[in-house]
């Protein structure tokens, strides 16, 4: 089942597709899933200084038009910065790359379970699950990546998707024709 980017079926249904059914079985390609946990780890750090540089840049322009504005913007202010974290993952998530700024560094990548490119609704609940899970469980929804070879959190079982390592999923090919 390691059957991946052919360069004949890249797009199917106006989508990129890296495998034919559901996620390879990580003791068929292990290489898609090594150090996975860390490596998302890592991503979000970077994700997180970069959601402060963009915060931080909005408030400091955005404090001076609700300045100029008798502070009438605040509430729009305060609204756009709620939003920016998560406009951030969906936006990328369901983009092009299949990946924010972090993951594209630590060579990740997210992917729809039966191997298209995630939608943006798909995008949205993860990213959604992301920051509402933490907040109902805490560690115990990271913990649960711990339980399955897919290194999966559940924020992933609900949303459909899996996290793999990118760098090696645009080495593998479809199988020879037998």
């Amino acid at each position: 089942m390691r059957a991946v980017l052919s360069p004949n079926d890249d797009i199917l249904y106006g989508r990129a597709r890296a495998w034919a059914d559901a996620a390879p079985d990580p003791l068929e390609a292990p290489e898609l899933y090594d150090g996975i946990r860390v490596k998302r780890l890592v991503a979000y750090a970077i994700d997180l200084i970069i959601i402060a540089v963009l915060l931080v840049a909005l408030w400091v322009v955005g404090s001076i038009f609700a300045l100029i504005t008798l502070g009438l913007l605040y509430p729009l202010l305060t609204l756009a910065a709620v939003v920016l974290p998560f406009a951030y993952h969906t936006l990328l998530i369901g983009g092009g790359a299949n990946a924010t700024v972090g993951m594209r560094i630590m060579d990740l990548r997210v992917v729809a379970w039966n191997g298209h490119r995630p939608s943006y609704a798909q995008a949205a609940l993860q990213t959604f699950l992301f920051y509402a899970s933490p907040a109902m469980a805490t560690f115990l929804v990271l913990a649960f990546s711990f339980f399955n070879p897919r290194s999966r959190c559940l924020r992933d079982f609900v949303a459909g998707t899996v996290t793999v390592n990118d760098l090696h999923l645009r080495h593998l090919r479809a199988p020879e024709a037998l």
